[in-house]
């Protein structure tokens, strides 16, 4: 099974200046409990912005770049070779950033969608795909007012592929 996770605005924005535009401890916590114990696959910008290897996951970071090298990671230099480098009865989860998760959606080689969705439209410079609908079907959400530690409206929402 392989899984795109994101945390996306109203309007699709995922981030400004490679960094989170918004800081909700509870998509945080569902982040680590979803990805731990698993690959994570991700574009070298993303793990730098991270910057170090998560706990508890495999990090595999694809870059275009031969001679890139980080310490307690995995490199590849496309996401097939990523996907090729996580055990085929794993689940493995596409972490970002906008340029793998349009591959991914382009190249059709995900399962699922982990969604969280912020209810707020944000300034960014970089967005996740829109999610075409005729692809994808929701198959739960949890909705979460904000309150004193996440300071945003947010769901929670998984999609599946349509048969």
């Amino acid at each position: 099974m392989i899984t795109i996770i994101a945390a996306i605005a109203k309007n699709n924005a995922l981030g400004k200046d490679n960094d989170l535009i918004w800081h909700l401890p509870e998509d945080l916590k569902r982040f680590k409990k979803l990805t731990s114990g698993h690959h994570i696959l991700m574009g070298r910008n993303t793990f730098e912005s991270i910057g170090k290897p998560l706990p508890n996951r495999t990090s595999v970071i694809i870059t275009r770049n031969k001679h890139y090298y980080k310490d307690g990671c995995l490199i590849a230099h496309s996401l097939e070779e990523a996907l090729e480098l996580a055990p085929k009865d794993e689940e493995i989860f596409i972490i970002g950033g906008a340029q793998i998760y349009d591959y991914a959606l382009q190249k059709d080689v995900a399962d699922a969608l982990e969604i969280t969705l912020v209810h707020k439209e944000f300034d960014a410079d970089v967005f996740f795909p829109e999610i075409d609908l005729s692809v994808w079907k929701e198959v739960n959400r949890e909705d979460f007012k904000a309150d004193e530690k996440n300071k945003l409206d947010y769901s929670f929402v998984r999609y599946e592929k349509r048969a």
